[in-house]
């Protein structure tokens, strides 16, 4: 009951971090971002607070993985719920059946003797 649960979580969750992150603008987003002209001392650019949407997506991609860890190892677990109770019963092996035996071709007729 709670796989399924979860699953519509993780669902929602996805297209919300779809949506935060194609509603962000990229850091120098600009031409002279491109050429590495954003006059900054940092390696990955100026930072400066953390934006709404910056945070949601840190909170959403943090969900994300939980979510995802928590359903793979649900999932996988043994002695989950099974369609077959009990098990499945292990195949048996019958032997294979001879054929049939050929019948002999018949044999010619001798034809009468006449005097």
């Amino acid at each position: 009951m709670i796989i399924p649960f979860l699953t519509i979580i993780y669902v929602i969750c996805c297209v919300f971090l779809i949506l935060v992150v194609l509603l962000q603008q990229g850091k120098s987003a600009d031409w002279a971002g491109t050429f590495g002209g954003g006059g900054s001392q940092t390696v990955f650019g100026a930072r400066g607070a953390g934006t709404l949407l910056s945070r949601a997506t840190t909170v959403a991609a943090i969900v994300f993985m939980v979510l995802a860890f928590s359903l793979t190892i649900l999932i996988s677990r043994p002695g989950g719920s099974s369609v077959i109770r009990g098990g499945a019963a292990p195949q048996q092996t019958q032997p294979a059946p001879t054929p049939a035996p050929t019948p002999a071709p018949p044999q010619p007729v001798p034809a009468p003797a006449t005097k």
